[in-house]
């Protein structure tokens, strides 16, 4: 990897007042409805050669639904920030749509080994990955872009290589003469979100951990949330100290049941396992990824047809005992490498 020059450009980073009057322009104070459907808000939403970010945390709480409308629909040349996802932005490398990631943690797979397809696009050049950081990092360039700032102040990547690809830059403290590191702010074009409940304004509760879902719905022009359900406003007004996301960030909201899967929705479905493993052989080689997408993502009508096709209410269920410590985790056969 070439290091980042003060030439260089800068990805995700706009000045702060760029964004603050595209907010003004762009978002409103006003209640209005926003409900549609995926391939609407995709449509709307994520352009060619966007930036993008993904909501939760690893294969926890991804908008895996979203995934498959943005393959759907062919958006390419993506720049994705990995801040520790899978899966998720993996899928979008594998079908060629991603050529550039900023990367805290992402060529993973967790437990379940490295991802295929993302190793294979950087070793052969489709993938260029252009900056990497902390996952504290990255969380941290959100929360400066939430708070109109166009730089973080951290010492956690002074005197290590990562400091030097991160686009960072280095002042000297005025209070302790002492060097500090200015992570650069990150105003992503696009940000995808799945949460437990929204109502049709757009805003959003989340049970759990919330990483910084926060942060990227203040920080992105565009947000995309996918609900598991669409509840009324009143449910919201009820407990308002449960919406961690307001509804003036929120550009267009999807009802999305099982929206993540065969990720987990902490609360209310465990991973699918099975379905994982059908993935990861099927990520080993060209071949098999155009058959798993032509089974699964092409090959449905819509996300009510792909859980048919995944087991259905028997394998949901399932599913969801799991989560709630009914049933054992299912037997996985072991990766062919």
């Amino acid at each position: 990897m070439v290091k980042q020059t003060d030439e260089q450009y800068l990805y995700g980073w706009q000045h702060p007042d760029e964004l603050r009057e595209y907010r003004i322009r762009n978002k409103s104070f006003l209640k209005k409805d926003k409900l549609t459907t995926i391939d609407e808000a995709v449509a709307r939403g994520v352009k060619q050669s966007d930036y993008l970010v993904f909501g939760g945390m690893g294969s926890v709480r991804t908008p895996i639904i979203a995934v498959h409308e943005i393959i759907r629909q062919q958006v390419g040349d993506l720049t994705i920030a990995a801040k520790g996802n899978q899966y998720d932005w993996q899928m979008l490398v594998a079908a060629g749509l991603v050529t550039k990631a900023e990367i805290a943690f992402g060529f993973s797979d967790e437990v379940r080994g490295l991802s295929a397809p993302a190793r294979k696009a950087a070793e052969t050049g489709r993938l260029k990955v252009i900056s990497e950081m902390t996952n504290a990092g990255f969380q941290w360039r959100f929360t400066a872009a939430m708070k109109g700032l166009s730089f973080y102040p951290t010492r956690s990547s002074l005197g290590t290589d990562t400091l030097h690809y991160s686009g960072s830059k280095t002042i000297i403290d005025p209070f302790t003469k002492e060097p500090v590191e200015l992570l650069p702010a990150c105003y992503p074009d696009v940000a995808i979100i799945h949460v437990h409940r929204a109502d049709r304004y757009g805003n959003c509760q989340i049970d759990g951990n919330i990483t910084e879902d926060i942060e990227i719905a203040h920080a992105a022009k565009f947000v995309i949330v996918t609900a598991e359900e669409i509840v009324d406003d009143a449910v919201i007004e009820n407990d308002p100290h449960l919406t961690r996301i307001p509804f003036f960030t929120v550009d267009a909201v999807v009802e999305a049941p099982y929206g993540c899967h065969p990720n987990q929705l902490p609360g209310k479905y465990s991973f699918d396992e099975q379905h994982w493993q059908i993935w990861l052989d099927a990520s080993l080689a060209d071949e098999t990824i155009a058959e798993y997408f032509a089974t699964y993502v092409f090959g449905v009508k819509d996300h009510y047809e792909y859980l048919e096709k995944i087991g259905g209410l028997r394998m949901l269920r399932y599913l969801e005992n799991i989560e709630s410590k009914q049933a054992p985790f299912p037997k996985v056969a072991k990766r062919r490498r």
